[in-house]
């Protein structure tokens, strides 16, 4: 069995929400191995973005514990989240996130300027990811001169030129056409089983969650079941 690439136990989140206390998450235990593609589903307000904001070292957990590669997230500073999120996580969300007065391959550079990669290596880098992403012809256009299926395939260009080890896509494929949707779902398929790469997936939709290898059900804060 592969190694634990992360691992949590009795995780805890709660928010204030005009003064109403708001338990988002209630004792999550949730080991992902090395390697893995886990989708995590459930209803609007089951806790799933919470976690994933977790996972991603974007939020902290009130109690409990995280571990990421073997080391202990959970009392690291802003800082140093901020070290071990560029290096270690990607992200890739329902709304692409993309600088729209920015060109796809700056928009691919970005987190390799805050990582102090020297422009040549970084513009060398960028223009990989997204020549493997089918977007060869695209690196000068804008945002809003590509197709909602183009953006995607730019944002995940961002999320892997960083080289993590943990790609996080929330809804990714919400904002697409079921065609650009099964692409963009066999793209991840192909970056877990020849990449290797560990994915964590936040769907509502089950026919996107078929492709995980596990599917993880939250409600209520926790973790109800898994497939």
């Amino acid at each position: 069995m592969a190694a634990p690439l992360l691992q949590i136990r009795d995780l805890h989140k709660a928010y204030v929400l005009d003064g109403v206390t708001i338990q988002a998450l209630r004792g999550i235990d949730l080991t992902i191995a090395d390697g893995e593609f886990v989708a995590i589903m459930g209803p609007s307000g089951s806790g799933k973005s919470t976690l994933m904001y977790i996972l991603g070292c974007l939020d902290v957990a009130d109690a409990g514990s995280y571990r990421l590669h073997d080391q202990d997230v959970t009392h690291l500073d802003a800082d140093q989240l901020a070290a071990l999120r560029n290096h270690e996580v990607g992200f890739v969300f329902q709304n692409f996130n993309l600088l729209p007065r920015t060109s796809a391959l700056e928009n691919v550079e970005t987190p390799l300027i805050y990582a102090g990669v020297a422009k040549a290596e970084r513009r060398r880098r960028a223009r990989e990811a997204l020549q493997r992403m089918g977007l060869g012809d695209r690196l000068q256009h804008l945002p809003n001169q590509l197709s909602g299926g183009q953006a995607q395939r730019v944002a995940i260009a961002r999320a892997l030129v960083t080289q993590p080890s943990l790609l996080l896509a929330d809804e990714p494929t919400g904002n697409v056409d079921t065609t650009t949707s099964a692409e963009i779902m066999q793209l991840l398929d192909t970056l877990n089983r020849e990449d290797g790469l560990s994915i964590v997936l936040i769907t509502h939709e089950k026919d996107v969650a078929a492709h995980a290898g596990r599917r993880l059900f939250l409600r209520d804060g926790l973790l109800e079941a898994q497939a």
